[in-house]
Formats: C-alpha cells, sequence, structure tokens
C-alpha cells in the first residue's frame, strides 16, 4: 500500500474547458464577423480615399479633412488584422478602441443616442459575438456559469 506522499498528485483542472463550437454557432459568428469587416472595411477605404461625402461627415462632427488618412489606415489595420484568424482577438481589441472613440465623438456633439451614439456598441457587439461564437478557446477563457 502507498502512502499519500507516493502517489502522483494529478495535474490542476482547467480554468474552463473549451467546448468544440458547433455548426450553427460557428456559421452565426462567420456571418456577423463578416458583416463587421464589409462595413469597417468601406469605412475604412472611403476615409483612405477621402471620398468628399466622408470629408463632409468628418467635418461636421469636428474632424479636420487632414484626419481621414490616418483614421482610414488605423480602421483597416484593426479590420485586417481581425478578419485574419490568427490576429482576430488582438484587431477585436484595436477596433473596440477605435469604437469607443466613435462612440465619444457622437456623445460630444449630442448625436441622438440609438441610432448614432450606440451604433459603434452595435457594430463592437458584432465583432466580439461572432469571435465568440467562432472560437471555442476565446470562449474558455470567459467566465461562463456551466448549465446544470
Amino acid at each position: 500500500m502507498q502512502s499519500t506522499l507516493e502517489r502522483p498528485v494529478p495535474a490542476p483542472a482547467p480554468f474552463a474547458v473549451a467546448v468544440e463550437t458547433g455548426r450553427g454557432a460557428r456559421i452565426t459568428g462567420r456571418v456577423l464577423s463578416g458583416l463587421a469587416i464589409a462595413f469597417l472595411a468601406v469605412d475604412a477605404l472611403a476615409k483612405v480615399l477621402m471620398l468628399q461625402p466622408v470629408v463632409e461627415g468628418a467635418e461636421l462632427l469636428g474632424y479636420p479633412p487632414a484626419t481621414m488618412l490616418p483614421l482610414g489606415v488605423t480602421l483597416l489595420v484593426g479590420t485586417l488584422l481581425y478578419a485574419a484568424p490568427r490576429t482576430a482577438v488582438l484587431g477585436a481589441i484595436l477596433l473596440t478602441g477605435y469604437l469607443g472613440g466613435a462612440v465619444a465623438t457622437h456623445v460630444r456633439i449630442l448625436d441622438p443616442l440609438f441610432s448614432h451614439v450606440l451604433f459603434p456598441v452595435y457594430l463592437g457587439a458584432f465583432i466580439w459575438g461572432g469571435l465568440l461564437l467562432r472560437d471555442a478557446r476565446l470562449r474558455a477563457l470567459l467566465p461562463w456559469r456551466a448549465r446544470h
């Protein structure tokens, strides 16, 4: 008979066990992510190309035309990082910061809450919701409660 001290100690359980992503969740995640990527890519390209309606809209928000190129490049880089599976989490984090700036801009000029101020929040929900539905490893990091 072995004493307690001689028995091998089992490895600690992981913080959370990643549950395989179902087909429906994966498809829904890809659709949400695809919609966010499409919207952000078009917005980034419009800023980079300095399209007249975008420049005029930015001026109404208090941004000079010279800021369109840096904002467009920043948005494009974040979107491309989000679109690539290996860097999607980094892209989502960067885009969350970018969208926070958009919320602050709309709050500053007293835009309507649900249509303007919260639109970047809705887009952020698409970004993170799509990522969570696609990636079981990311879901394992969050403190979800198990069903009993």
